[in-house]
């Protein structure tokens, strides 16, 4: 696959030219306000996985709008104390997995919480509805940014955080957050909207610069909001007005965990420079990792290994 984006160092340079409105932290605050004022204690239920180093729950926690939200909780078998926490998010049309298919955190120590995408491709149901879209999740209820799918979604990310300090066996001090691609959209969205996380992971994250990303991607999903504008002509102002309240590398500018991003530069899924507008917009310390010659897999498990050494160090196991 060849190069289609800029070169590498003008990747170093690139910033999203996506302003953010004026109203930003003003609609988060209410969004996740509303959300919060509606959150039930999360309901943890045992699940026999056939593993005996890992201990597994289903647990069911209030999301946007009072939603239940599906997620798996995983703790090393044995283990006594409060252990630091990784909540992971999941890719485009994805959720979480069956429950035995542990995350490697937990077999390096930590406990996790595997967070399923309301809507998708897991167990959690999306009651929201919206006007005209593209068949996938881009484009709904892109008219207004009040009625867009990734307002719940983004909201469920960041109450499983407020979910995740109120499990048994959790320090609420120590939490990390992960996701590739969609869920590393989410991964920077969590950092810059949730208070008091430790740090964040977001591997080649997708729902960055999005005006460029459409221009460029020649992949779904991308693709989808492409396929929306060509239809309607009238309203691409208003998408990207709506876009602007859910775009990373605005978001990005917010977070000042420390972070670990990842970017390929032969991506054609989520571009390069729509991944480097996040990282360059991200306001904490943060250290990238570039994979020339791959597509959107990334790393995938050399960079899985630089995750792990890099988290141990930054929120070590006690």
């Amino acid at each position: 696959m060849p190069y289609t984006d800029l070169p590498e160092a003008e990747l170093r340079e690139y910033r999203t030219s996506v302003q953010a409105p004026a109203d930003l932290a003003d609609f988060w605050s209410q969004t996740l306000g509303e959300a919060r004022a509606l959150a039930v204690p999360p309901v943890l239920d045992p699940v026999g996985t056939g593993l005996r180093l890992v201990t597994t729950q289903d647990v069911t926690f209030s999301g946007f709008g009072g939603h239940p939200i599906r997620a798996w909780y995983h703790r090393p078998a044995g283990a006594l104390s409060e252990l630091p926490t990784v909540i992971v998010y999941h890719g485009y049309s994805g959720g979480r997995p069956l429950p035995h298919c542990v995350p490697a955190w937990c077999l390096a120590g930590y406990a996790v919480l595997d967070v399923d995408t309301r809507g998708q491709g897991g167990d959690t149901a999306d009651p929201g509805g919206s006007g005209p879209f593209w068949p996938g999740y881009l484009t709904r209820g892109i008219e207004d940014p009040y009625g867009y799918y990734y307002r719940r979604v983004f909201t469920d990310a960041v109450l499983a955080v407020d979910a995740a300090r109120a499990l048994p066996g959790v320090d609420p001090s120590r939490i990390a957050v992960t996701g590739e691609s969609q869920g590393g959209g989410m991964t920077i969205a969590v950092a810059a909207l949730a208070e008091g996380i430790t740090a964040a992971m977001p591997d080649v994250p997708f729902l960055s610069d999005l005006p460029r990303a459409a221009s460029i991607a020649t992949r779904t999903p991308y693709s989808e909001l492409v396929k929306y504008l060509s239809i309607h002509r009238s309203q691409v102002e208003r998408a990207f007005a709506t876009l602007a309240y859910f775009d990373v590398a605005v978001l990005a500018s917010l977070a000042t965990v420390p972070a670990l991003f990842s970017v390929a530069l032969m991506d054609q899924t989520t571009p390069p420079s729509t991944v480097y507008a996040a990282y360059n917009a991200y306001a904490g310390d943060k250290e990238l990792r570039t994979y020339p010659f791959n597509e959107h897999e990334g790393g995938h498990s050399h960079h899985e290994a630089e995750q792990l050494h890099w988290l141990t160090s930054t929120l070590p196991l006690p």
